[in-house]
């Protein structure tokens, strides 16, 4: 397998990718038990070029459980019933892992609502419990 271009400068390289074909789950007939359609993509994360420190971490944060303890991402597909249709899928969902991992959050900053927000807000809820005490009625009722 060769490598690809996921973004401008961003390369994974084909000595990064170790694919394999395995027999998919779930129906199919026939076929199901004898064609290897679903397609293993192990990626070794230090391996891709281009890719800087902090999205490099962003990727491996974004993995979470594909990501076993060697550092290798873990991407399957058996969408469709054929290898090649699988591969680049496959290819697809690292693509845009990748891709998600090189846009940088954006900072949050803290902010403090105004006072006449704050105002606004309590007498909302002072307006709101006198609706609910007005519709309990009095205690001589029962």
């Amino acid at each position: 397998m060769r490598g690809f271009a996921v973004a401008p400068g961003v390369i994974v390289p084909a000595a990064a990718i170790e694919t394999r074909a395995v027999r998919a789950s779930g129906p199919g007939g026939q076929n199901v038990n004898k064609v290897a359609s679903k397609i293993l993509l192990r990626v070794d994360v230090g391996l891709i070029e281009g890719l800087g420190q902090e999205a490099r971490q962003r990727l491996q944060s974004l993995a979470g459980a594909r990501l076993d303890s060697d550092g290798r991402l873990l991407i399957g597909s058996q969408r469709f019933r054929d290898q090649p249709r699988n591969l680049e899928d496959a290819r697809e969902k690292l693509r845009e892992l990748i891709v998600r991992a090189l846009h940088r959050p954006k900072q949050r900053r803290a902010t403090r609502a105004s006072a006449a927000a704050h105002e606004a807000r309590l007498e909302r809820k002072h307006r709101d419990a006198r609706k609910k005490r007005q519709r309990r009625g009095a205690a001589e009722d029962w």
